[in-house]
């Protein structure tokens, strides 16, 4: 088995996907029942900026229309279904075309939620801590023209 120092995080971006009021955020829910955000593990030599249309293209067959150029939240843990793997999740704001996704089984069904939806969800430790972090106040004013 491989022995992977503690130092050593995958690298994940993520999709920070807001409803019309910009209170909630997008969750996917996979095949297996839990809820994740849109998004993966970052490929090597990708930017964020790069490799988030294609993870959200692939998982939910939604074309992205813009990606911040910074990230708005940064969340560290260890991953949900192997917990000796230490992950770091990257989420950049974005915009999709629209929402009519096809099902994956990455992504079977969408929700926007907030902390107190999630409570009541199967969610992977990503969602559950973005939930604790986010505040709404933070993206009243949309940072670009889509």
């Amino acid at each position: 088995m491989l022995e992977v120092s503690e130092c050593f995080y995958r690298v994940s971006v993520k999709a920070l996907i807001l409803n019309e009021t910009r209170d909630k955020f997008l969750v996917c829910k996979e095949d297996n029942g839990y809820w994740e955000l849109p998004g993966g593990g970052l490929d090597w030599g990708m930017t964020p900026q790069e490799d988030l249309p294609r993870e959200i293209s692939e998982e939910m067959g939604l074309k992205t229309t813009w990606i911040a150029d910074n990230p708005s939240y940064f969340l560290t843990g260890q991953q949900s279904m192997n917990p000796d793997i230490n992950i770091v999740n990257v989420l950049y704001e974005c915009t999709v075309e629209h929402l009519n996704f096809t099902p994956s089984s990455e992504c079977v069904e969408i929700a926007f939620v907030d902390a107190e939806d999630v409570k009541d969800m199967q969610v992977f430790v990503g969602v559950e801590k973005l939930a604790k972090m986010f505040k709404p106040e933070n993206h009243r004013s949309p940072s670009h023209s889509a």
